[in-house]
């Protein structure tokens, strides 16, 4: 069987470079320094007997050949880890694999700490990657960039297998010292104060409040737009600004900053968070388990007490579900 001098390795750089149409970003994908990977990408041309990449006005496009190649490369590489998958036991006392995984530092902060904890205990040669949110999180699954991402429930692109770890509602954040609001907020408050909101991309507002809670007649005038949700409490200490945060990441919040909790004027739909993965990695040994040691996880987050304080100003204890795709 004649491959014409390519190799798996080539495929994966090529998937890369038509990904990325850049060689230096390319190259910092596949671990290849610049110099390599325009090496890389002259034996490719060598291959195709076909330039590929072609600066135009100071970017990179793909020629017609180029562009007729990224999906059947894409393909040939997701068939390649799936079968070995399927071949490949896992063993958590002994395994080495790496896993990367997209999440909001709300997750994070929810579930990864214990999480991490456990996989410590049972799988220490198991290493985790957290990388920040960013638009086209569905084309880094794609892309075998990303094993993982962590996402609320609705925004689960259609077509990828998910699982949904646990339910939060919502909560109104304002300093303790904000002299106007007490134990309750009413609507009006809600709308004349100024808020605090996080947005994951530069411009947008994403966040699952933010939709949820306009329709709901929750409108808001945004005052600061931040980049995560950790920084909220310093944005809001000491001034009349108030956010709206996951119940579970408020009562955090309150522990340690001089905070007060108050439930929402109208309630918010429920928080489902979910995580789901590439679709050629549904069966994958290593991927199960680590759905699995997730998914005890989240079922513990509730076991110690009740959430105190949530959108409807009840009392309510918060239950994971269970898969429901």
């Amino acid at each position: 069987m004649d491959f014409h001098g390519l190799d798996l390795n080539l495929l994966v750089a090529l998937d890369a470079l038509l990904s990325e149409r850049n060689v230096t970003n390319a190259g910092r994908r596949v671990h290849l320094s610049q110099s390599a990977m325009s090496g890389v990408l002259g034996r490719l041309r060598r291959c195709f007997h076909d330039d590929l990449l072609v600066a135009t006005r100071g970017v990179m496009r793909l020629t017609p050949l180029a562009e007729s190649l990224q999906q059947p490369v894409r393909d040939i590489l997701h068939q390649v880890q799936t079968t070995v998958a399927t071949k490949v036991r896992f063993e958590p006392s002994s395994a080495t694999r790496h896993f990367t995984l997209r999440a909001s530092d709300y997750a994070v902060s929810v579930l990864m700490g214990e999480f991490l904890q456990e996989m410590k205990r049972v799988a220490p040669g198991v290493t985790v990657e957290i990388a920040p949110m960013k638009p086209g999180i569905a084309d880094d699954l794609d892309s075998l960039l990303v094993d993982f991402v962590l996402i609320p429930l609705p925004y689960v692109p259609k077509g990828h297998p998910y699982d949904v770890l646990f339910e939060d509602t919502y909560t109104c954040v304002a300093w303790s010292g904000h002299s106007q609001i007490g134990k309750t907020l009413s609507l009006d408050q809600y709308r004349a104060s100024g808020h605090v909101v996080v947005s994951f991309e530069p411009g947008r507002l994403v966040s699952f409040d933010e939709q949820f809670g306009a329709e709901a007649g929750l409108e808001r005038r945004v005052e600061v737009i931040a980049p995560s949700y950790h920084v909220l409490p310093d944005l809001v200490v000491g001034t009349e600004r108030i956010a709206t945060v996951q119940t579970r990441l408020a009562l955090k919040f309150a522990r340690m900053f001089p905070l007060k909790l108050v439930p929402l004027p109208v309630p918010l739909p429920v928080l489902q968070e979910a995580v789901f993965w590439p679709t050629h990695l549904e069966r994958d040994p290593g991927h199960l388990w680590f759905r699995e040691v997730m998914k005890a996880t989240a079922a513990r987050l509730d076991r110690p007490s009740a959430v105190k304080v949530s959108s409807r100003g009840s009392s309510r204890r918060l239950r994971p579900l269970r898969r429901t795709s």
